[in-house]
């Protein structure tokens, strides 16, 4: 059995078990089990323990995002449009399994998890925006992805607590994040170009003779 697929049975079995036991390796043993697998194969499948196993489920939702998103005509949308829905599909994906997703939350949390939820985080966005056709290299890049980390994380949150109908109040949250997000570059460029319209604060400065006319300039030696 390929061990990308033993991964991946025992991580979906789990959930069922993660509102309970939380991420634990119980939970893990628990799914591992279910899946009809040895418990030997726990510890074969995730030898770094939880932590791996939790990297794992990520990586997992981002391979069946990109799947899900792959059926879809990206290409007619707005970049701004293909992002919510790439964002949408995998809250949607996740649907069944809120609570485990709350008790993920809860467990990244914990001070020592710090760099694995930046981990998790940065290849999410990053997905999302490959998924969307960015090809930005220079510094764009790292800004992009950093403004994306932060509306998918409150996307998140406000997708756990809400309870209206098809969660539509979340993707109206979500629409009036992207619309911020995607309204910084067009500030930038407009902030770039009043900025360059400004006299230098460092230009040499003429000066002033008596009654407020400029003094005229010193011969220049020959």
């Amino acid at each position: 059995m390929d061990l990308g697929e033993t991964r991946d049975r025992i991580i979906v079995a789990a959930l069922a078990h993660v509102p309970f036991d939380g991420w634990t390796r119980r939970a893990l043993a628990a799914g591992a089990a279910d899946a009809g697998l040895a418990p030997e194969w726990t510890r074969r499948a995730f030898p770094g323990g939880v932590i791996e196993a939790v990297e794992h489920f990520a990586e997992y939702t981002d391979r069946r995002m990109l799947a899900a998103l792959e059926g879809r005509d990206l290409g007619a949308l707005r970049v701004g449009e293909r992002i919510a829905a790439a964002v949408r599909t995998r809250l949607e994906l996740n649907a069944p399994h809120r609570e485990a997703i709350r008790r993920l939350l809860s467990y990244l949390a914990l001070p020592h998890n710090a760099g694995l939820a930046m981990r998790a985080t940065y290849r999410t966005v990053d997905a999302i925006w490959r998924a969307a056709g960015d090809e930005a290299t220079d510094f764009n890049f790292y800004t992009k992805r950093g403004l994306l980390a932060a509306v998918y994380g409150t996307t998140v949150l406000y997708w756990l607590a809400d309870g209206s109908e098809d969660q539509a109040d979340t993707w109206a949250f979500l629409e009036r994040r992207l619309a911020d997000v995607m309204a910084v570059p067009r500030l930038q460029a407009r902030l770039k170009e009043k900025l360059g319209s400004l006299p230098s604060p460092l230009a040499p400065r003429r000066r002033r003779g008596r009654g407020g006319r400029r003094a005229p300039s010193a011969p220049r030696p020959t």
